[in-house]
């Protein structure tokens, strides 16, 4: 692959001509009032009122008196910028901080083994999650282009990996922003006492005599209200059901509020983000410290964290910690390189990447203490009212005085067996961990578990509306990385000149408001739950390998390697290189492969909600549902081999266009770089080459 011919120009090659003079136009740096700008100097759009006289250019000569910050050359082609570094990191940290940390990660730790499980957890991401993250941050910061346009520059036979991308991104807003929509619903139906789901619904008769709802009597309050007030719930996925408008009405309003947010790029979600990034974590402490005064919040933390060490030789364990460290960190969106791009070139990339990778898995970790301390009082008040239930059936056959009013399971066993009454049929086990077993992940999560522990909280109301408040700030901030891919992606391309690219935005907001329509019928739950499991799984997982290939053996981890000298005034150390030539790949294509022969062995189906016993029960996908799973999956992954394909065949999709603007030269005399030599780990483990031209620019 070494042999791929890749996009290169050097600096002579530009043609800027009268446009831009390297020395004279690129290397300045700006001062406004004696100080140094960094963020937002070269973009209209946020520059302050200055005039000529507060304004001078500063030679090199002058550079060793100030540190890297100082370091502002002129952007002869001004590409939109953050206002602030806080405004970057804020948006990355709200756009990889996402509703999986939430709902996902706690039930995957007390599934797999409790504290076990975070040895996997933090393997994968030392060895996954930071370097793809830093991969990504990197190329759009180096490239300053979207996914499409940073890839085709990479390489032209890898311009598709961007096109998976953006086709993925669109195909993940159309569902997540469902879920948005159903945060809306049950925010807005928080403004009530009681809470709708707090208790079942009676049914009135003729004659004025009423009784439970038997579909919410059979199942709960929280259950009934999800699966037929919310969803409307069919039998099947083949039964496509009803549209539900209130629905349709909280999709056109995420949609809209979406919109709001993105109507001027990052020059508004970027302003959202001190909002959208920083609530959810004043929501999760105000959450934490409720639930550490809550009874059985102890039992809901052990079980969370009482490590299991059996699961460790489990692969399924380490495959499911890949694949959450995978998509929590939102890799292989272009959301990243969309961000990343509108970064100044001198950037510390690494240091960003370390530092939001860091704080999503510690957010993980606070939102399960909080999620299962919450959990824990839950699974207490239903094992005391198990106790009290079963107090009540032996009172009729015992002398109350023998009966202690907190019964465990051994005071039971020992009743039972030094006795010969009989016992009711419908005698009630009480077992707490079992309790605990019940926590669901997800949409249970999110809108039956929690729901129903907040139910039994004072004042109900005030913290369902702070829940649900907070789901819909960490899906909106996501929501904006996400489209951001797509839409930065259309814009670099050029795909159209003319449009403005608020119209550009609405027009795509618009579309996708019309598709995700799908999901608020009957059986719309059914198609999120395909959309959610194959349109953006396996296409990201693909995506993830080719980017770790186009890097480390296309363009050249050599390359790579002064690139990032040239941006940072360092070299990664040979940990990054290893991971992302060699550990990253073959994880990316482990969990790949093993994901798809678990699917080949277990079959693939859904979760449906029988209303007869009310109760879920596992079905499997029509036949025709496998069709439009490899339909979804194809129609992303496909690009990748296709534009090599027709690329070999003298095929252009993607137009050659010129590269970015990069001051090269002043990067290297400001950091005082020399040229580098080859060691003999570089030869050895990288296989890297003397006669390979590293100075060489894209």
């Amino acid at each position: 692959m070494q042999n791929i011919p890749r996009k290169q120009t050097s600096k002579g090659e530009l043609q800027v001509g009268d446009k831009v003079e390297l020395q004279e136009m690129q290397g300045p740096l700006l001062v406004e009032n004696g100080n140094l700008q960094t963020y937002g100097s070269t973009n209209v759009a946020f520059e302050s009122d200055t005039s000529p006289q507060t304004a001078e250019p500063i030679t090199m000569d002058m550079v060793s008196m100030v540190e890297k910050d100082g370091f502002k050359p002129e952007e002869p082609e001004q590409r939109e910028s953050w206002d602030s570094k806080i405004q970057f990191i804020l948006a990355t940290i709200g756009y990889a901080v996402g509703l999986g940390n939430v709902w996902r990660f706690p039930y995957l730790a007390q599934k797999n083994g409790g504290g076990a499980f975070l040895i996997p957890y933090f393997i994968m991401l030392a060895v996954e999650g930071v370097p793809l993250f830093f991969l990504e941050l990197a190329v759009g910061q180096r490239l300053r282009k979207g996914a499409i346009g940073a890839w085709n520059l990479v390489s032209p036979y890898m311009g598709g990996i961007g096109i998976t991308s953006a086709v993925v991104s669109f195909n993940v807003a159309l569902y997540y922003n469902t879920i948005i929509s159903w945060c809306l619903f049950y925010l807005g139906r928080s403004f009530q006492f009681p809470l709708p789901w707090a208790e079942c619904p009676r049914y009135i008769f003729p004659n004025g005599s009423s009784t439970l709802v038997p579909e919410c009597e059979k199942s709960s309050p929280t259950q009934y209200f999800w699966y037929r007030e919310t969803l409307d719930i069919t039998e099947s996925l083949e039964t496509p059901g009803k549209f539900s408008w209130r629905i349709g009405v909280c999709l056109l309003v995420a949609w809209i509020l979406c919109y709001l947010c993105m109507i001027k790029g990052i020059a508004s979600s970027g302003k959202v983000v001190y909002v959208t990034a920083t609530f959810p974590y004043i929501v999760l402490v105000i959450f934490f410290f409720r639930g550490i005064t809550l009874d059985g919040m102890k039992d809901g933390i052990v079980h969370l964290f009482t490590p299991d060490w059996g699961k460790l030789a489990d692969p399924i364990v380490w495959l499911e910690a890949g694949t959450q460290i995978f998509f929590s960190l939102g890799l292989a969106f272009g959301g990243l390189i969309a961000f990343s791009s509108y970064n100044p070139v001198h950037n510390n990339c690494y240091r960003d990447a370390v530092l939001v990778s860091t704080c999503n898995a510690g957010t993980s970790m606070f939102a399960g203490i909080v999620v299962f301390s919450i959990l824990g009082f839950k699974a207490h008040m239903a094992h005391e009212r198990c106790v009290q239930e079963r107090y009540e059936l032996l009172s009729p056959f015992y002398n109350s005085s023998v009966i202690p009013s907190h019964l465990t399971q051994d005071v039971i066993e020992k009743l039972l067996n030094n006795s010969d009454v009989i016992i009711p049929y419908d005698f009630p086990e009480c077992d707490l961990k079992k309790e605990l077993e019940k926590s669901a992940s997800g949409t249970g999560l999110a809108f039956i578990a929690f729901t129903e522990a907040v139910n039994q909280f004072p004042a109900a109301p005030f913290w369902s509306i702070l829940f649900f408040l907070m789901l819909f700030t960490l899906g909106i901030d996501s929501q904006f990385g996400t489209l951001e891919g797509v839409i930065t992606s259309i814009v670099d391309l050029k795909l159209f000149p003319n449009l403005r690219k608020e119209i550009l935005t609405g027009l795509i907001c618009l579309i996708s408001f019309g598709m995700s329509l799908i999901f608020s019928h009957g059986g719309g739950n059914y198609v999120f739950t395909l959309y959610d499991d194959f349109s953006g799984n396996f296409p990201l997982l693909i995506v993830a390998f080719f980017e770790c290939i186009a890097i480390s053996y296309v363009y050249g981890v050599k390359r790579f390697s002064d690139d990032l000298e040239l941006m940072t005034g360092k070299r990664p150390s040979y940990y990054w290189l290893f991971c992302l030539k060699y550990v990253a790949p073959v994880t990316m294509l482990t969990i790949l492969i093993t994901s798809f022969i678990k699917i080949a062995k277990e079959g693939s189906g859904y979760e449906a909600w029988d209303s007869e016993s009310a109760s879920p029960l596992h079905m499997e996908w029509p036949y025709w549902a496998h069709i439009l799973i490899a339909i979804l999956i194809l129609m992303a992954a496909i690009w990748i081999p296709l534009v090599a394909f027709l690329r070999v065949l003298g095929i252009r999709i993607l137009q050659d266009e010129e590269p970015a603007w990069f001051p090269a030269e002043e990067l290297r005399e400001f950091y005082g770089i020399a040229p580098h030599k080859v060691t003999t780990v570089e030869k050895w483990l990288f296989c890297v080459r003397e006669e390979d031209d590293m100075s060489e620019d894209i």
